[in-house]
Parts: structure tokens; sequence; C-alpha cells
């Protein structure tokens, strides 16, 4: 395969979305890889990517909360 061909960028584009998007939630990014990711990343990709984790978290926290308070208590 060579470095040009469009599955892979694709894939690798995907997938670098994926961790810039992570990396954002968490907070912590060099300013050189933000700059990098400004210049190769599609910004509507950015967008359901962060949507989707959102929503993945927050489903998370509902279902973590639904368990806790489901759990018998032993008082």
């Amino acid at each position: 395969m060579s470095p040009t061909d469009p599955v892979k960028v694709h894939k690798t584009n995907w997938l670098r979305t994926i961790q810039a998007v992570l990396w954002s939630f968490v907070g912590i990014r060099k300013n050189a890889d933000y700059q990098e990711d400004v210049e190769k990343l599609n910004p509507f990709h950015v967008i359901g990517v962060a949507i989707g984790a959102a929503l993945l978290f927050v489903l998370g926290l509902i279902a973590l909360v639904n368990w806790v308070v489901a759990q018998p208590s032993g008082l």
C-alpha cells in the first residue's frame, strides 16, 4: 500500500479524529498537535465524533447512576 492510498488515508483520518476528540475531552493537547489537526481533520467529522462521544459519556453516567441506585442498601 502506498501512503496516498485513499482507503488507508480515510481510515487514518477517522482514527486521528477520534484521538483528537478524546484528547480534547481530557484537555491535554500540545499546540503543535492542535495545529496539525486543524490543517488535516475535517470539521464535520470532528463535530460528529464529539457529539457521539458526549452522548456515550452521558449514557454511561445515566447507566452508572441507575446501577448504583438499584443496588440494595446494606443499612
